[in-house]
């Protein structure tokens, strides 16, 4: 077993042992998560091997890109899918990312941290960089967006795609590396928790620096 995978096994032990307030290792009532009026902060890991998709994705820059190649660039990449005209899960998902980018301090440009839009037709590159904007993200994260098919394409490869974006559960994905799985958040995981795990897989300093004041 190599270093990575001894990591991960504790950090999966970890969670499914300890207690966390509003988090727990299973979530007893699926409903709950199953569309934006039935929120909750329960969270459950699970280890996925999903697959990335050949297909192109337009970055908030308006740059065309591969998402294989944009995702296996040799950083790690922490994920979530949004839509900039959600008044509910995605607000929340997307202060936890600029939250986490805050805790990192420098280390964030080790990460790679990704928000694909769900809501391509509306969601154009610029509206994505204003939207990215008003959440102060870095140069490391970015917002994607592209055509309807290759929206559905990235969803439906990390079983997120639910039929309309009003259908959507907040799920955020972490991968230390290209050729590692991916740990699948589904529910309302905390700044804290995502610098936890990044922590333990080595990208994050043991105790992050306190947070910058607006």
């Amino acid at each position: 077993m190599n270093t990575f995978d001894h990591i991960f096994r504790l950090l999966m032990l970890a969670f499914l042992g300890m207690s966390f307030p509003g988090v727990c290792a299973e979530t007893s009532d699926a409903s709950a998560m199953h569309s934006h009026h039935h929120m909750t902060e329960q969270t459950k890991y699970q280890t996925v091997d999903s697959k990335l998709p050949p297909i192109q994705l337009v970055r908030d820059d308006g740059t065309k890109v591969s998402l294989i190649e944009e995702l296996n660039d040799g950083r790690p990449v922490i994920m979530n899918f949004i839509y900039t005209t959600c008044t509910t899960i995605c607000p929340l998902a997307s202060h936890t990312f600029a939250e986490l980018q805050d805790m990192l301090g420098n280390d964030r440009y080790k990460v790679h941290m990704v928000s694909i839009s769900i809501d391509p037709e509306q969601d154009t590159p610029a509206v994505l960089a204003k939207y990215a904007g008003k959440y102060g993200a870095g140069k490391q994260w970015r917002f994607y967006t592209g055509t309807k098919d290759a929206s559905i394409a990235a969803q439906v490869a990390f079983n997120v795609y639910r039929g309309d974006k009003t259908n959507s559960n907040p799920v955020t994905f972490i991968r230390a590396a290209p050729d590692k799985p991916w740990l699948r958040i589904d529910g309302f995981a905390k700044s804290e928790e995502l610098f936890r795990i990044l922590r333990d897989m080595g990208i994050a300093e043991s105790v992050p620096p306190p947070m910058e004041d607006d």
